[in-house]
């Protein structure tokens, strides 16, 4: 499809084309293959799993949460095929579901993406801090934090062309990454039978599900944050084809390249009861079994959690501005300004960078960010795939070319469940936090909602049945 007709197309979902539409299919993948990042969800939270659910949840978890992941990918998928704008969810959701839908998910998705550049830059920094011998804590980290947040948002502000660029050298870099860590650890690492894989661990106490629940958190973490493909479909070319294709690729890569990762640098542990114990179980892995090799291998994983955070930027700010477009957001008219210069939303991208560090005030725990962040973006893929399974009995107001057919509703049954399953699961302590959160913000959303927004809010410019 040419740029022409594609500007069209989005003429014909209520809006012009502002953003310049300069994205090949492979960049449209890299971005959310960056985003998911296995070097950087699956490393910085690798303690997190190896202390509730041992080596046996890097086994059995990891795949079961891919499980989970690709129905939930397989609906947005579809979704993003039949409106491509940069809306994503929150039209997918207004369109099928309602201008209340959409609003929920609009903010359920902010909110989410926040917390997730904050986790994932605040992840770096705890890496980057004991890297350059300096003390990992909070007053120390979140210096580091804000350097990389800075470094992000003008990258982001300077043009779409210069993140894509970063973009496909960060998912080659990913696969590089993963080759160069998985061979070290093999070829000249000492290693656990492989029996060891099956271990677990004693959990600590404090959780209200069973250790092994708790810990999946590191992979269903990671696995947010590929509805970036589906939020830059207005900069994408032939997005109807390539923004589902990105979201899938991207998936099932990061799985299987994620699980070669964990399983070689879990066989690869000296002592399970030290890598518990250590403040970096992921550091104190690679470091005892490679020496000065393990060090190098360290500030490989780093230099892909920056490309991570990158991305992550890239994504947020296109949600936080398509929502403005629309009047969803304070201050709107300002948040839904573009750059005359850059063609990219400029004001969205420098308050994301923003609201990103008031999260990691907020949290200061980077488990806490990563939970809040996992639910909330949980809850917004849910909106959108409960009103596509609602709105498959009207009829559908509108069919992409890539669609799932007859197995449509059978995914989208399942994808709820999991999402259900994964929102209750990190809500509860010892994330806690990241429950009370979500309820006090679906309390002020339902006030917000019924206390006038209702009433003034139009929603995206196409509507139901267009």
């Amino acid at each position: 499809m040419s740029d022409a007709s594609e500007s069209n197309d989005l003429e014909s979902l209520g809006y012009k084309q502002e953003l310049k539409r300069d994205v090949s299919a492979f960049q449209n993948f890299a971005l959310s293959f960056s985003i998911i990042s296995i070097l950087t969800g699956a490393v910085t939270l690798y303690k997190h799993g190896l202390t509730w659910g041992g080596p046996l949840v890097m086994t059995v978890g990891w795949p079961l949460v891919v499980a989970g992941t690709l129905c939930i990918a397989l609906s947005l998928a579809e979704l993003a095929s039949a409106f491509p704008t940069a809306g994503a969810l929150y039209h997918w959701a207004s369109i099928l579901g309602g201008t209340g839908a959409g609003w929920a998910t609009a903010w359920l998705n902010t909110l989410g993406q926040f917390a997730i550049t904050a986790g994932i830059d605040y992840g770096l920094a705890e890496f980057l801090a004991p890297l350059l011998g300096w003390p990992a804590d909070h007053s120390h980290v979140l210096p580091l934090f804000v350097v990389l947040l800075v470094s992000h948002a003008v990258l982001n502000h300077v043009g779409i062309k210069v993140v894509t660029f970063f973009n496909v050298v960060s998912a080659w870099y990913h696969v590089a990454g993963v080759v160069i860590v998985v061979g070290a650890v093999l070829l000249l690492a000492p290693k656990q039978p492989v029996s060891f894989l099956f271990e677990t661990v004693t959990p600590p106490s404090g959780a209200w599900m069973p250790g092994f629940v708790v810990a999946l958190l590191q992979a269903g973490w990671t696995f947010t944050g590929y509805d970036a493909s589906a939020h830059a479909s207005e900069e994408t070319h032939d997005a109807a084809i390539n923004a589902p294709k990105g979201i899938l690729t991207a998936v099932v890569a990061s799985a299987v390249a994620g699980w070669v990762l964990i399983i070689g640098v879990t066989l690869a542990i000296p002592s399970l009861p030290e890598a518990v114990a250590a403040p970096n179980a992921f550091l104190y892995v690679l470091t005892h079994s490679l020496g000065g090799v393990g060090t190098a291998l360290v500030w490989v994983c780093v230099g892909a959690m920056w490309f991570c955070g990158l991305a992550s930027v890239t994504s947020n700010s296109r949600m936080l501005w398509a929502f403005a477009r629309d009047g969803g957001l304070p201050f709107s008219k300002a948040l839904a300004k573009v750059s005359p210069r850059w063609q990219t939303p400029h004001v969205a991208v420098w308050v994301s960078v923003a609201c990103a560090l008031a999260v990691s005030i907020f949290a200061e725990v980077l488990s806490t960010m990563t939970a809040v962040s996992t639910v909330a973006l949980y809850a917004s893929y849910g909106l959108p795939i409960v009103a596509a399974l609602w709105a498959r009995r009207r009829g559908w107001p509108r069919k992409g070319p890539w669609t799932l057919g007859r197995a449509g509703p059978v995914l989208n049954v399942i994808a709820i469940v999991w999402i259900a399953l994964m929102v209750v699961a990190m809500s509860l302590p010892p994330t806690g936090i990241a429950g009370v959160t979500m309820l006090g913000m679906s309390a002020v959303l339902l006030l917000a909602w019924f206390g006038g927004v209702r009433r003034v809010f139009k929603g995206p410019a196409v509507g139901v049945g267009s």
